[in-house]
């Protein structure tokens, strides 16, 4: 009995210790790094709530679906929007993801002199096939967080669109799936509608 009770207050001890050492990066640091050389121009890498995150090499149809999806925004016609393909977003201090696709609200600079925040995004859109998991677990909480309005999570392991609408904390009120044969249409940008079948057959 007294060999575990000392063992708890240890353990305690050491958590404590290690959540002291812990260092979140703020976008600064980051930026600095790869100012630095120590990230090189072909590393895929995020920077999510203060971690800098290895992300998995990207698969052709991933790169085929976000190259359609661009083309499939421009074909629509879409007004007062502009579309951004894995660029930078900027949530908060610690954090700057690289979202598959964005339609970002005009702007005359286009993002040149500020890279865009959340309340800059219509729709965010994440192509996820060996990366589901973490754009559902661990993108998605954050992309609630900060009251992204509309996020769609293209699904290739089961062949669906994964919409989110309505954030409220980390979570989205209204989550439902978009099947082959359903159209799809922006809530936030009205003039973009998507055949699901389109791109997921």
């Amino acid at each position: 009995m007294e060999a575990v009770a000392l063992s708890r207050p240890e353990t305690l001890l050491n958590r404590q210790i290690l959540d002291r050492q812990r260092h979140r990066l703020c976008r600064a640091d980051y930026h600095r790094m790869a100012e630095a050389g120590i990230f090189s121009e072909d590393d895929h890498i995020e920077l999510i709530d203060g971690e800098v995150i290895d992300m998995p090499p990207i698969g052709d149809e991933h790169a085929g679906l976000t190259t359609q999806l661009n083309h499939l925004v421009h074909r629509s016609g879409i007004k007062d929007a502009l579309v951004s393909v894995q660029s930078p977003l900027v949530l908060g201090e610690h954090s700057e993801p690289e979202p598959d696709l964005m339609l970002l609200r005009f702007r005359a600079d286009y993002y040149k002199h500020a890279k865009p925040r959340a309340a800059d995004v219509l729709l965010l859109i994440e192509v996820a096939d060996s990366s589901l998991s973490y754009d559902r677990s661990v993108k998605l909480p954050l992309y609630a967080q900060h009251g992204i309005a509309e996020v769609w999570i293209l699904n290739l392991q089961d062949r669906v669109v994964e919409v989110h609408r309505n954030p409220d904390g980390q979570h989205y009120r209204d989550t439902w799936l978009a099947r082959a044969g359903d159209l799809l249409h922006s809530q936030q940008a009205p003039d973009f509608s998507l055949c699901v079948s389109e791109l997921l057959a």
